[in-house]
Formats: C-alpha cells, sequence, structure tokens
C-alpha cells in the first residue's frame, strides 16, 4: 500500500505524523527518509503528539536513541544520520528497541536498511521549491 501527501506547510506536516501515531501500535516500526531540513523533525514531534506525549522532541543525532515512556506506549526514536557503521547498532540494544512493546521512528534509515525488520512502514519526505518553499511530497509505504 503506498499513500501520497501533499502538505503545504508545517502544521500539515505535523498534523500528519500525528495521524499516523494515532493509528499506531506496540511494535511498529516507521522510518523515516528526507533530505536536511525537509521536516523530519516537525513530522516526528507530531507522531509524539499521536502518542499523548507532552515532552519537547527533538532529533537524537548524537545520542541515537530517545526513549519516550510518557505517552500511551514508549515511542523510540532513533536519528541514525551519524551512525559509522550497523553493528553501532547492536551496541545500544536496537533490537530490544524494535521488537519491543512501544512504537520506532528511525531517522536516516536507508543507513541502516541492512538490518531493519521485514516489515515496516516508509515515510519519505520530499521538498520541491517551485511548488513553494512550505511544500512537501510525502510518502507513506507498507514494506
Amino acid at each position: 500500500m503506498t499513500e501520497i501527501i501533499e502538505t503545504n506547510s508545517a502544521e500539515e506536516t505535523e498534523a500528519l505524523g500525528l495521524r499516523l501515531a494515532k493509528e499506531a501500535t506496540p511494535g511498529q516500526v516507521f522510518t523515516l527518509i528526507g533530505d536536511l531540513g525537509v521536516g523530519k523533525t516537525v513530522f516526528t514531534q507530531g507522531f509524539a503528539k499521536g502518542l499523548d506525549i507532552d515532552e519537547a522532541i527533538c532529533s537524537p543525532t548524537f545520542t541515537i536513541v530517545q526513549v519516550y515512556d510518557s505517552g500511551r506506549m514508549p515511542f523510540y526514536h532513533f536519528d541514525v544520520y551519524r551512525i559509522g557503521d550497523v553493528e553501532e547498532m547492536d551496541e545500544i540494544g536496537y533490537e530490544d528497541y524494535i521488537y519491543g512493546d512501544g512504537v520506532s521512528l528511525i531517522e536516516w534509515a536507508n543507513l541502516i536498511e541492512d538490518i531493519l525488520p521485514d516489515s515496516y512502514t516508509r515515510v519519505t519526505i520530499e521538498k520541491n521549491l517551485e511548488k513553494g518553499f512550505d511544500y512537501r511530497k510525502i510518502t507513506i509505504e507498507s514494506i
């Protein structure tokens, strides 16, 4: 299944993240692909709101994973942009999270495709400046 959504503001991108999280179930994995500055953090902030998390959300670029336990289920937010080797994921106990009782969202997941689970939801965010500075094309695919 593939769904393509076009947003024209940060608020619309955040609302899409919120909608997907409202439908999320424990053990589900979402991957988030997109260039720097495309809106991954905005999407993730909406996703956290959809899980009833009130904490401030920022990308865990240097810690690789941030765990939020205050919502309706645990939220494991990964940012693997700075990962040098997929073996680093083993060092942080990656499988304990993605096969755990919460929902995982992995930014830059294309860098660790070899270790992703067999099924997950891929979210790709793209800009098109010809359609406006705030325009985003967001593709949601079940893998």
